[in-house]
């Protein structure tokens, strides 16, 4: 199909920074909708398949109202992933089975953090910020760089500024380190903070530096290694366990029977990441089989579709799931 396409009061400096140096983010979005790109000052010629001609049009017009300014790669990133996902459809109940109604299938997901456009990307990301948002637990499974830490970071601090939970509780289980973390240097919570730093940074790109800090003081904010949770029942907190791919079936276990009145409990994990000993089986791997019917739970399965960083991030995790696929066929 080729599509003749005008941008409706375009402006040239718009147009530049929409195309690019060189025409270069035209041939970005070229490469990630599979469609050829030809212009002449507000005219473009697409020609491709028909779905994508029309979403290289429709991401044509979102990006020349985005380009006031130059469009820096990650904008221009998070742009080509929404362009290149399905339709988001009505949000799935629970795999659970849970009674609970999701927020209205069309309406809005509006988050109070620092991010005032902060929503999903792709339908994964609307189902996960949904089931968030209906269920008291909730699974986000799938690669690196698929949002799963930091859009459950960025509900709890919706919760936490809504008064919706009294306190926001992260952990990690701490297998990189084995959890005898003796050997680093300083005071407990020096030895355990660069393990948790990429909380930490969640937490202050959403709220900021001195928000963060004013809620630590307050005890409005937690981070600890999942060791330091045995034994505590958790009430009115927004939890997540974060890297939940290196926890054992017993520390899973001591995890999810934390859970106190009026909380919600969010568990992401990468099981292609798993870091521990050989023979060692993954609680976040049984949990999922275990919970697959518990009513009030919810999963969510990211894919490397769902990968808003680097767009070779995406292509190493793509890569990465087909070696098994490819190993076996060269044994074969």
């Amino acid at each position: 199909m080729i599509r003749r396409h005008r941008i409706a009061n375009a402006d040239s400096r718009r147009l530049a920074n929409l195309c690019g140096p060189l025409d270069a983010h035209l041939r970005q979005i070229e490469q990630h909708l599979a469609v050829r790109i030809a212009r002449r000052d507000a005219d473009f010629r697409i020609e491709g398949a028909r779905d994508a001609v029309q979403r290289a049009a429709a991401l044509l017009d979102r990006l020349h109202e985005l380009a006031a300014r130059p469009l820096d790669d990650e904008r221009l990133r998070l742009a080509l992933v929404e362009a290149a996902a399905p339709a988001v459809q009505p949000a799935a109940r629970s795999r659970a089975g849970s009674s609970e109604t999701p927020p209205a299938a069309d309406a809005p997901i509006v988050l109070h953090t620092r991010h005032a456009d902060l929503a999903g990307r792709t339908p994964n990301q609307v189902q996960y910020l949904r089931q968030m948002l209906a269920h008291d637990i909730t699974f986000g499974i799938g690669p690196a760089g698929t949002g799963k830490t930091f859009l459950a970071v960025a509900c709890a601090v919706d919760a936490l500024e809504r008064q919706g939970v009294q306190r926001i509780v992260l952990t990690r289980p701490a297998v990189e380190a084995g959890e005898r973390l003796g050997f680093l240097p300083g005071d407990l919570a020096q030895k355990v903070d660069p393990y948790l730093r990429p909380l930490y940074d969640a937490l202050y790109d959403l709220m900021g530096f001195e928000r963060v800090g004013k809620a630590f003081e307050k005890g409005q904010i937690e981070i600890a290694p999942l060791a330091f949770m045995r034994g505590r029942t958790l009430n009115h907190a927004f939890v997540i366990l974060d890297e939940a791919q290196n926890t054992t079936r017993e520390q899973m276990k001591m995890f999810l029977t934390r859970m106190g009145f009026r909380s919600r409990c969010v568990v992401t994990g990468d099981v292609s990441q798993i870091d521990l000993p050989k023979g060692q089986p993954s609680g976040l791997v049984e949990a999922r089989q275990i919970l697959a019917r518990v009513s009030g739970i919810a999963f969510t399965d990211f894919t490397a579709a769902d990968v808003v960083r680097h767009p070779l991030v995406a292509r190493i995790v793509e890569a990465y799931e087909a070696a098994p696929a490819a190993h076996d066929a060269g044994r074969a």
